[in-house]
């Protein structure tokens, strides 16, 4: 391990990185209870969807080790899994196979960045503005998304959306978990203030046991006909991995018929958008922190990282889950002083280990669940302070940007509105030269106002 992993050279050992890799694990470990629920929404087996996302994060993880040597993990997106569930197949109609190719195609193009200086171009193309304001959309979106799953936002005729009135509601099942829902927010905030590892995953645990504890009392009453399903699992470990079956592969099995392709390349270039940017981002971020950038505050090894990202997003996708890409999470990790990929494989080997506890994590309901999107959009807002809000060329198309994705209930328009807006803002106040418009913006509105013309 030591010849390997350069142990000595970065100043760790391995009770260190394994101690490391497990903390990752513990703060990114709800994904192995969101992912499925969110993703199970665009009608996939949510049983296969849980092992492809653990398989997904174990060869994702591992590659980073092997590629770069480097203490970050991997897993499906949050926002990517939403935009794939709830704008793909849930709006533009598509199938989830259809989505999954997407995905592939996108995985597939990002390697190829990955091996040229292509990913630079596009990265410096975009205003640093709109790339913190798809960050804070995508925000805003999934905390927007677990709000309704929780049902503490509902529809109303009158004003589109409301909250929910506990008084009117059927309190054995939409009044209590609504509540259980609240709680866990709370829980998960308090968790967290107190720096406790792990604490978005204990906060799911915790609302969970509650859902168990209000079942056995009475006050929680299942009803599987009309989607509320029973808390209290009815098993604890499983070798059946045969679900597998049901997404593997089936990235082949999509049918083009109804397929726009201009609309399905603004699908993958949503998908490459969001996940070019996030990777950077948190690439960044994390080393930062780790104190891994070089004095020109540069990531040495950067393209290894990228690649490994790439590989596990198209795997991922050939397994049955969305977009695969490095966690924030590994923060977490990295405090605890991992510096080599050892802390990556640990976390790998975890997300494996998972597998057999599958029963578990299927059993946990989407109430328990939404307190996590919750805060993890909390967490995405921060970005909305890296916005100028002085300078109205910037500020304006970030707004936009911003508030298109929950209203419009959609990544892809509010990347595309931001996109549009500033280029046009830009073009029409003289300060195309002043802001280094590119042709790249310039190609990209053109491509999206076509989008709204024809499709």
């Amino acid at each position: 391990m030591e010849k390997f992993f350069k142990l000595k050279e970065h100043g760790t050992d391995v009770k260190t990185e394994i101690m490391a890799g497990v903390t990752t694990f513990m703060t990114m470990a709800y994904i192995l209870a969101v992912n499925p629920n969110i993703l199970s929404a665009s009608g996939m087996d949510k049983n296969a969807v849980l092992i492809a996302t653990a398989l997904a994060s174990f060869v994702g993880t591992l590659l980073m080790a092997l590629f770069a040597n480097y203490p970050f993990a991997l897993a499906p997106g949050m926002g990517l899994n939403a935009y794939f569930a709830f704008t793909v197949v849930g709006q533009m109609e598509y199938s989830w196979q259809i989505a999954l190719l997407a995905v592939f195609v996108e995985g597939l193009i990002f390697i190829v960045l990955s091996l040229t200086n292509v990913r630079e171009a596009i990265f410096n193309a975009i205003p640093m503005t709109l790339k913190s304001a798809v960050s804070v959309g995508i925000g805003l979106f999934i905390a927007f998304i677990g709000l309704q799953n929780a049902k503490i936002i509902v529809n109303d005729d009158s004003t589109l959306l409301t909250y929910q009135k506990f008084a009117a509601a059927e309190f054995s099942t939409v009044g209590i978990t609504a509540l259980l829902a609240l709680i866990g927010v709370l829980v998960t905030a308090v968790l967290l203030i107190l720096k406790v590892k792990g604490g978005i995953l204990f906060g799911i645990l915790a609302t969970w046991v509650l859902g168990i504890l209000c079942e056995l009392a009475g006050l929680y009453v299942p009803n599987p006909d009309a989607g509320w399903y029973s808390t209290i699992p009815h098993a604890i470990v499983s070798f059946d991995f045969t679900a597998i079956g049901n997404t593997f592969g089936q990235v082949f099995q999509a049918d083009f018929s109804a397929v726009h392709i201009l609309d399905f390349i603004v699908v993958v270039f949503s998908f490459l958008f969001v996940d070019l940017f996030d990777t950077l981002g948190t690439l960044i971020g994390v080393s930062s922190k780790a104190d891994m950038l070089d004095k020109n505050g540069r990531l040495p090894k950067i393209k290894g990282a990228l690649m490994a990202d790439a590989v596990a997003t198209s795997v991922g996708a050939l397994l049955g889950t969305s977009t695969t890409t490095t966690f924030v999470e590994s923060a977490s990790g990295v405090t605890e002083g991992g510096r080599t990929g050892l802390t990556a494989v640990t976390t790998g080997l975890l997300f494996l280990l998972a597998l057999v506890f599958s029963p578990l994590f299927l059993t946990i309901p989407s109430f328990a669940t939404a307190p996590a999107l919750v805060i993890v959009g909390f967490y995405m807002m921060g970005s909305v302070a890296k916005i100028d809000f002085n300078d109205m060329t910037d500020a304006i198309p970030a707004f936009l940007c911003i508030i298109a994705m929950p209203l419009a209930y959609s990544i892809s328009e509010g990347i595309a509105i931001g996109v549009i807006s500033w280029t046009l803002l830009c073009l029409v106040t003289g300060k195309a030269k002043e802001k280094k418009v590119s042709i790249l913006m310039y190609v990209l509105t053109v491509l999206f106002i076509l989008k709204y013309i024809f499709l």
